[in-house]
């Protein structure tokens, strides 16, 4: 039998901003089994591949590579004929300065199925991103794209200077900063007028894009004063005169932000998003089923002996159903047992099987849990009115499937007012294999302005897997939970919490995020 036929993807990820990897770019992630991935790039764009891939880093950090190209070369080579699914993942895109092209022809040489997947370029991105088209009917019919590390003074040079200076519109400039003097000066040399408008955008896309606005004369001179560092494009033409009306990045109110997400998705912080903030993902917990299911599967088994089911997470919600079915359950073994949600969220996720939910407490924590049930009617309680507190749970079965580690002060409150509840494990959250590398040095360089967490044990992950310098390095970042519980984990570490919202929900949290940024 013929062995697997491996394939190489050629994926351009995009200039920084996570949302401009495109869709063919996502899917060839999820299903690579090897990615040898460049420096340049949004490291969360990571997230999105299989984990149990293979990852290859090759480098190419401004002339310091980990890998030479002829070693690239090799590796893609020797993962395809293993028959593996490669893919060579790249800043921008592969076939813009990126080297795709020789990555092709090795593969096309050696009869290797290859696809190329393009990017979205800095060369249009940054400029985009800083309020300049690169065409505009009144200032510029053309664009050319040139590498700027080029040095301009050999004698053989691949760029013709005496058509290019003023033969095109607008000049784009990429990894222009080391040579900008000597670019700026053949530019000048060859007829382009020294008061032509130049902008230099430096970490285009991303929250810490710099935008310098000078001339051909002085942007040189304007570079060094700034201290501006690769990587950086450089735009040259009239066109940069429309930056000052057609800013749109730099004037979100949440530009510049980062914002740190201790948990496996950005769901509901989308709004931040929408603002200019870029999510940092690094989940420091990781759900996965219970070690045995003998507890849960005896109360489902026992089902319609509970007058409640209670629901704390919509964790809770989907491992519980999913086991109720996988024992061959059905939706309906469900009637006349009344349905308990804690919070919005895991309504809406109980909703999606068609189930009504009965209860949706005010206060989402075991007292406001109590008080709820004892202000039901229906509740089975007896002496509980709307004012007096309850004093009888007496003939109440609750069941309650829940994480492996969680409060006990429901369950013991329900007990001591006469009730029953059975609190049967139905997932685990466990410390993911990740190491905080990357995360350490983005927060010692101050380059983190916010940083949520929405449970105690999110908390204290976070501090295992960076180690003992995790406090130090969270002084000086604004702190946002999602509860009082997470609250006093942080307080007793020796850190301030900032921001706490009423309402203990990642909605309400990320509200208090943005009144906190726009008060600033």
């Amino acid at each position: 039998m013929e062995g697997k036929k491996g394939k190489v993807y050629l994926v351009g990820a995009g200039p920084g901003d996570i949302g401009l990897l495109t869709v063919k770019g996502m899917r060839c992630l999820q299903k690579a089994e090897v990615v040898i991935y460049d420096f340049h790039l949004n490291a969360q764009v990571l997230n999105y591949i299989n984990h149990d891939a293979e990852f290859i880093y090759a480098g190419k950090r401004g002339g310091h590579h980990t890998m030479t190209q002829e070693e690239v070369n090799q590796a893609l080579k020797d993962k395809a004929k293993e028959g593996k699914i490669v893919c060579r993942l790249k800043g921008g895109d592969p076939f813009v300065f990126g080297r795709g092209g020789e990555e092709a022809e090795v593969l096309a040489k050696e009869g290797i199925e290859f696809e190329v997947v393009p990017g979205v370029s800095s060369a249009v991105a940054a400029p985009a991103y800083a309020g300049i088209p690169l065409t505009h009917r009144l200032y510029s019919s053309s664009f050319a794209v040139i590498p700027g590390y080029e040095d301009a003074t050999k004698e053989e040079s691949s760029i013709n200077w005496s058509k290019l200076a003023t033969g095109v519109g607008t000049l784009v400039f990429l990894m222009a900063v080391k040579n900008i003097d000597l670019l700026t000066q053949k530019l000048i040399e060859n007829g382009r007028s020294p008061d032509t408008p130049v902008a230099v955008i430096r970490w285009g896309t991303r929250p810490d894009q710099k935008t310098l606005v000078g001339t051909l004369k002085n942007i040189a001179e304007i570079v060094r004063e700034k201290d501006i560092k690769p990587p950086a494009v450089m735009v040259v033409g009239d066109v940069v005169k429309l930056r000052d009306t057609l800013k749109w990045y730099e004037n979100k109110s949440m530009f510049g932000h980062r914002v740190l997400i201790t948990r496996g998705h950005s769901a509901g912080f989308e709004p931040l998003e929408e603002l200019g903030a870029e999510i940092i993902e690094f989940p420091t917990i990781e759900i996965v089923p219970p070690e045995s299911w003998n507890e849960l599967d005896k109360a489902i088994d026992r089902i319609g002996t509970y007058d409640w089911l209670i629901f704390t997470s919509a964790n809770g919600v989907k491992y519980f159903l999913k086991r109720f079915f996988e024992r061959d359950m059905d939706i309906r073994d469900l009637k006349g047992i009344k349905i308990c949600a804690i919070g919005t969220k895991t309504a809406a996720e109980i909703k999606k099987y068609g189930i009504k939910v009965d209860l949706i407490p005010e206060e989402f924590r075991a007292e406001g849990l109590i008080n709820a049930f004892c202000r039901r009617g229906d509740a089975g309680t007896q002496g509980c009115g709307d004012v007096s507190p309850c004093q009888n749970l007496k003939g109440i079965k609750f069941l309650l499937p829940r994480a492996e580690k969680a409060r006990e002060i429901f369950s013991e409150k329900v007990r001591g007012l006469g009730g029953q509840i059975d609190v049967p494990v139905a997932y685990r959250a466990v410390k993911p294999e990740i190491h905080g590398k990357r995360l350490k040095r983005f927060l010692k360089e101050g380059r983190i302005s916010i940083a949520t967490f929405t449970s105690a044990a999110a908390f204290n992950n976070f501090r295992e897997i960076l180690g003992g310098d995790a406090d130090e390095l969270l002084k000086g970042v604004t702190i946002a939970v999602i509860g009082p519980v997470t609250a006093k984990a942080i307080e007793n570490a020796g850190l301030q919490v900032d921001i706490l919202p009423k309402e203990a929900t990642i909605e309400a949290m990320v509200e208090e995020i943005i009144k906190w940024v726009t008060s600033c």
